[in-house]
């Protein structure tokens, strides 16, 4: 499952009694509140849980959000809870509410200890071999070229084919 699946299965928020990867949503944790249980489950001690939520902010689209109430979306609740600061953020970062959920997903699984850092970013960057082939179709450009619009485009073939296009026009 890819970035425009997002998360359809995402459990609720810890504070509202979520299992341990419900994580990928919470706050640092500096007040009491159901984190430390979830913490405890997970197996992580706060310190860990921080450095680990601030790693995967270094290297992914999470770590966009300046504005947002800690500084990034690394530390954002789900796209279902209303937040003004977060969508900006999202938005902001070009990102789908499926792709930030997405990366949420792959936050939870680093979090865990089930991905390490560098397989999600990997897996991030795979591009389906017939959507290249489609965006080289429709932008009559290779397949190489079609590849990195894709990546440029974060993955959206639309947006891809119309980054050709308009390249193309500007020759």
């Amino acid at each position: 499952m890819g970035p425009e699946e997002g998360w359809p299965d995402a459990p609720s928020h810890v504070c509202r009694g979520g299992p341990p990867e419900a994580l990928a949503f919470c706050c640092p944790p500096v007040k009491p509140c159901p984190i430390f249980q979830a913490l405890e489950k997970a197996g992580l001690d706060p310190d860990e849980y921080v450095k680990r939520k601030r790693e995967f902010a270094e290297k992914t689209p999470l770590k966009a959000g300046d504005k947002t109430c800690f500084g990034s979306l690394v530390w954002c609740c789900k796209i279902t809870k209303p937040c003004p600061l977060r969508d900006a953020a999202i938005e902001q970062a070009g990102l789908t509410p499926n792709e930030y959920m997405w990366w949420k997903k792959q936050l939870a699984e680093y979090l865990l200890g089930r991905k390490d850092l560098d397989e999600i970013l990997e897996e991030a960057e795979s591009v389906d071999e017939d959507v290249v082939e489609t965006v080289a179709e429709a932008a009559g450009v290779s397949q190489e070229e079609a590849r990195k619009a894709l990546k440029e485009a974060k993955g959206d073939p639309v947006k891809a084919v119309k980054l050709l296009k308009s390249r193309r026009e500007e020759e």
